[in-house]
């Protein structure tokens, strides 16, 4: 039985360069390089995806995509520094350095259908209009065009009023792309979490009712969307939609049930995962390990507590019990191993910042490799739990110091074009002289055997045969 995606049809807008607010300035400009040569060439180019979205709030975006009616053949004979990736449809990966700008031909939705168990299946493999293009998107904010000839913000979607009331919308119906692929409903809420959107009544139901289905997806897609929630500083408004859509009762089932018996609303995990956003975005500190350990922190304390109440005369493993509280989350989501034994010593270690900072055990303690991430983790815990940054400020400095006599120094009195001139002035070596190898003498019958294969043209030595005197 073949159903509809599309419940009404939306009118085309067109918002001409006087009406918005996108300017080239703000386009990446390899990006734009791109862009401009594929419309020189004849070919349609269009900005796509969130970058166009975020140029329209005025956010810097992550990445910038681009649509064409080029197919990947065409695009890769007009780069050089193209890379054609993919088997079942071909994206193009346009590399500038450590920069890739993805260019893909435009798509359209094929035709859907119910399958015997019960799950939508498409073959996403065929190429379209940019109209087509712009229906086979998952939100209609995501499904903005920029038109790199005239200047103007293509909507075949209504994309340009959800932005304005600042909603999440299906393109299409949520029962369907819902079903088609679970991951969407992850997307919906990391999306409304990063830009302090609402989601739409229709989705809402939708997600409420296939919660189920992201068990599903691939397990690979679903972890990273997971990690992806603690982007942008909003792990605490994501994790709260996840739970309140049922999605977290099937991807983290301790945690729902931990929330469940801890407050919901106001469980003291929500603290924990506001401590973690109040940290600065360029932390280089804060890796996928360090997300995992506040997640799971309260669980860790509520148990390690329960521990060592039922063992009051034995030394608990704070290892043992951090393995524990992970392995659910680890086995479910196939988390990295270098993220788990992150978290797993993390969660350890945190112990060692109750007293200030004292050579010996401390020094080494620093110089450890882990030991950005401790601190990291330590100055969640200590807004979280509102304590005195004194000690943690204590180790920050014993760290810095540490660190700092270890790093390679420089005379101060010797200017930088003074070491550069007397580098230049130091002559360069002479490349070793290769040393022969040295030959063994050779037996006697090495000689004789020499002398017998000897092509050359060198008389014979005769040998007289020295007769012995006989006696007379």
């Amino acid at each position: 039985m073949i159903r509809s995606l599309f419940k009404k049809k939306n009118k085309l807008v067109i918002r001409q360069r006087s009406q918005h607010c996108i300017s080239r300035a703000n386009i990446d400009p390899d990006a734009l390089k791109v862009l401009y040569r594929l419309a020189n060439t004849g070919h349609i180019a269009y900005l796509v995806g969130g970058s166009v979205r975020d140029l329209l709030l005025g956010r810097v975006p992550k990445d910038f995509d681009i649509g064409t009616d080029a197919r990947p053949n065409q695009i890769r004979r007009l780069f050089r520094n193209c890379f054609l990736i993919g088997k079942r449809f071909r994206l193009a990966h346009i590399v500038f350095g450590r920069k890739i700008i993805e260019t893909s031909t435009f798509r359209r939705q094929p035709e859907t259908c119910d399958s015997d168990n019960g799950v939508y299946q498409t073959e996403d493999n065929t190429f379209g209009s940019p109209e087509e293009d712009a229906k086979r998107r998952d939100f209609t904010v995501n499904g903005l065009f920029y038109d790199i000839k005239t200047f103007s913000v293509i909507d075949y979607v209504g994309g340009l009023d959800d932005l304005t009331r600042r909603t999440m919308r299906c393109i299409g119906d949520p029962d369907i792309r819902f079903r088609e692929d679970p991951v969407r409903m992850m997307r919906a809420v990391k999306f409304a979490a990063r830009l302090g959107f609402s989601i739409d009544r229709a989705s809402q139901k939708a997600i409420l009712e296939h919660h189920a289905d992201i068990l599903n997806a691939s397990v690979p897609r679903v972890c990273e969307e997971i990690f992806r929630l603690f982007t942008y500083n909003s792990s605490c408004i994501a994790f709260k939609m996840l739970w309140e859509y049922k999605l977290m009762l099937d991807l983290l089932p301790d945690i729902h049930q931990y929330l469940e018996g801890s407050g919901r609303q106001k469980s003291v995990l929500w603290s924990y995962l506001a401590a973690l956003d109040a940290l600065p975005s360029d932390e280089v500190s804060v890796s996928n390990g360090v997300r995992m350990a506040v997640l799971h922190y309260p669980i860790f304390i509520e148990l390690l507590k329960k521990t060592q109440a039922e063992c009051p005369t034995k030394r608990v493993n704070r290892q043992h019990v951090a393995r524990q509280v992970l392995h659910s989350a680890a086995h479910g989501l196939r988390i990295p191993k270098a993220s788990f034994y992150t978290a797993v010593t993390l969660l350890d270690v945190q112990r060692r910042f109750a007293e200030p900072p004292r050579k010996g055990r401390a020094q080494r303690f620093v110089m450890h490799p882990v030991f950005p991430e401790a601190l990291a983790f330590q100055s969640v815990l200590t807004i979280a739990e509102q304590k005195g940054s004194a000690v943690l400020d204590q180790w920050r400095a014993f760290y810095e110091q540490e660190t700092a006599l270890r790093r390679p120094q420089r005379s101060d009195n010797i200017s930088p074009d003074k070491v550069d001139e007397a580098r230049d002035a130091v002559p360069e070596q002479m490349p070793r002289r290769r040393r022969r190898p040295r030959h063994r003498k050779a037996r006697p019958d090495q000689m004789a055997r020499r002398s017998e294969n000897d092509d050359t043209n060198t008389p014979p030595v005769t040998v007289k045969e020295v007769v012995p005197e006989t006696a007379t």
